[in-house]
């Protein structure tokens, strides 16, 4: 079966020997502080991470901005760099604020004109002295500034927000909450501290208790103005194509995993005095399970160099990522606990854990189904603006 210790080979894209090596301490790191027994005991605590470990991965390893323009406080790598590390915590199962921090509010800020208390706050979330959570509404991982609930009043370091935003990833113990808010100009994209005055959050009970969710409801909470109309629209819209990649890359990583898992069993389990991986349900099986995985990490990288180079349309490449490796990852976590048979079902196998991270991924910034839809409308509507023929395509999945 493939191994993630290989150079990848993705269309014309091949990751250079700093990558590979970024992509072994990023293993190494997890295996020694984020190893199974460490997960289940953070996922069962109040506040589902580690701060300590937090600040380790941005002050010491440098993994939570590796995207970010060393003149904004980042090491100046590239997101395919913040991907290779994002496919390890995807590996891992990480426990903390990814989602939120890395995936969407850096993102956001770095898309952010620059001015003193931008750059403060992305330089302690980078660092891992501060971690966030995105309250934007979106619609299959595409902004829509008439979903937009929350109302702003005031301007500047003056304003305040009312309103609430349901299921906000990372939510329950963010530092600070990025907010889309109306206006009377239109919509724009405030910094909350989110233990002030006006801030409440409601946990919400989650099926996968490593990425907690949260309701938070503003009621004249003070806010700091990120980005003004039109603004708001375009650096909200990047945050959310970049947190669509990064997701499907981390669910390439957890679908790797629970590959691996799999054939590490066939290959042991013995039953009639065979393996089990000899009989040929059970290699069929783990060759869907390597085809579904190969297909969506073409897609996962694709759409990180696409954002990255400028080689495809954003928006397109994004959806096809999130439509391929959000399917993909909910087979192989099915798949995988059909191979392991009823152990798989049990609650001291690690298997159950990726498959609920499997279901909630299904339904963040999109589902697969949304996402096919998505694709349908932005390849038709290209397709009559050129007068060009729609090609019909099939194919599993």
């Amino acid at each position: 079966m493939a191994s993630t210790d290989v150079v990848h080979q993705v269309g014309r894209f091949t990751f250079t020997a700093e990558q590979q090596q970024l992509r072994t301490a990023v293993r190494r790191f997890c295996a020694e502080r984020l190893d199974e027994a460490t997960i289940r005991r953070l996922m069962e605590s109040q506040r589902r991470f580690d701060p300590a470990v937090w600040r380790r991965l941005g002050a010491e390893l440098g993994v939570l901005g590796m995207s970010v323009p060393e003149a904004d406080g980042g090491v100046g790598g590239s997101l395919v760099d913040q991907a290779v590390a994002v496919e390890e915590f995807g590996a891992a199962l990480a426990c903390g604020p990814l989602f939120g921090t890395v995936f969407l509010a850096i993102p956001a800020l770095v898309a952010c004109r620059a001015d003193s208390a931008r750059d403060e706050l992305l330089t302690a979330l980078v660092e891992g002295e501060r971690s966030a959570a995105f309250a934007v509404v979106d619609s299959a991982g595409a902004f829509r500034p008439a979903d937009v609930a929350v109302t702003a009043t005031g301007s500047g370091d003056h304003a305040s927000l009312t309103g609430t935003v349901d299921q906000v990833v990372d939510a329950d113990a963010a530092d600070v909450i990025l907010v889309a808010a109306r206006a009377s100009g239109g919509v724009s994209l405030y910094a909350v501290d989110a233990t002030a005055a006006g801030v409440q959050r409601t946990p919400l009970v989650t099926m996968d208790l490593t990425r907690p969710q949260a309701e938070v409801r503003f009621s004249d909470a003070r806010a700091q103005l990120l980005a003004g109309p039109p603004e708001a629209e375009r650096v909200i819209t990047h945050a959310l194509q970049v947190g669509a990649v990064l997701l499907a890359v981390e669910q390439v990583g957890a679908a790797q995993h629970l590959l691996d898992l799999s054939v590490e069993y066939a290959k042991s389990r013995l039953q009639f005095g065979r393996q089990i991986g000899s009989f040929q349900a059970i290699k069929h099986k783990l060759a869907d399970m390597l085809v579904d995985l190969e297909h969506a990490r073409s897609t996962a990288y694709h759409a990180v160099w696409a954002l990255t180079d400028g080689s495809d349309d954003p928006a397109l490449a994004a959806s096809i990522a999130q439509a391929a490796c959000s399917a993909a990852f909910s087979r192989i976590a099915a798949d995988a606990i059909q191979v392991l048979g009823g152990i798989g079902f049990t609650w001291e196998h690690q298997a159950h854990l990726y498959f609920k991270r499997a279901a909630t991924d299904a339904a963040l910034l999109g589902s697969a189904e949304q996402h096919r839809s998505r694709i349908a409308d932005l390849v038709l509507d290209t397709a009559v603006a050129h007068g060009g023929a729609v090609p019909v395509a099939s194919g599993r999945g």
